[in-house]
């Protein structure tokens, strides 16, 4: 099942990422372009979720130095731009491989697109690792661990949901029950046209 895989994908990128566990450190895909897009479009996904988890915490230091903050408010922008391309990247690569379904006279569209489910399973990912850190840390009270292990079996249960979901549109999709649209970003504030303080510095 695709969701079988992309979570264990997500697991490993997160796992990758905590054996040096700084936002600078070079980022390299282990699956290649041509003979695994699939694959290589949720390593990436992930790994920019993985990084943008971190720089929200960072920013949400009270000591942090001002100008150290805007410059990673930026970093954060830059990070949810490139998400928000990875999404359409692999909504993309979904409607190339069912472009040839015959979608039924009586099909549904549904309320998100395959790809954004992959973005909510992704978080899903980052939540399930740093909650069970959370409810196993070793120096955290029992009654802080017990609260953190209650949020985790939820996050679990949530995530077989989710998945479950996913499959279920996936194959919904390609048997013609289902069709996808992807409307592309429409994002007005880094325009320099759409957002009216960037239009006024012109």
């Amino acid at each position: 099942m695709f969701s079988e895989k992309a979570n264990k994908i997500f697991q490993d990128v997160i796992n990758t990422y905590h054996v040096l566990n700084t936002v600078d450190q070079p980022f390299t895909n282990i699956y290649n372009k041509e003979t695994n897009l699939l694959e290589h479009l949720l390593y990436r996904k992930c790994w920019i979720d993985t990084v943008q988890w971190h720089y929200e915490d960072i920013i949400r230091d009270p000591q942090i130095d001002p100008v150290a903050a805007l410059a990673l408010k930026r970093q954060i922008d830059a990070s949810n731009q490139d998400r928000t391309d990875m999404v359409e990247y692999i909504d993309s690569y979904f409607l190339e491989k069912n472009k040839s379904v015959s979608v039924k006279e009586n099909a549904t569209i549904n309320t998100e697109s395959p790809a954004w489910g992959v973005d909510r399973l992704s978080i899903l990912a980052l939540k399930v690792y740093h909650m069970h850190e959370e409810a196993t840390r070793t120096n955290a009270t029992d009654t802080h661990k017990a609260a953190c292990q209650k949020k985790l079996d939820i996050l679990l249960e949530q995530r077989v949901d989710l998945s479950t979901a996913i499959d279920t549109l996936l194959k919904d999709i390609a048997n013609g029950d289902k069709y996808m649209k992807v409307y592309k970003q429409m994002k007005m504030y880094n325009d320099d046209e759409l957002n009216p303080v960037l239009r006024s510095q012109k």
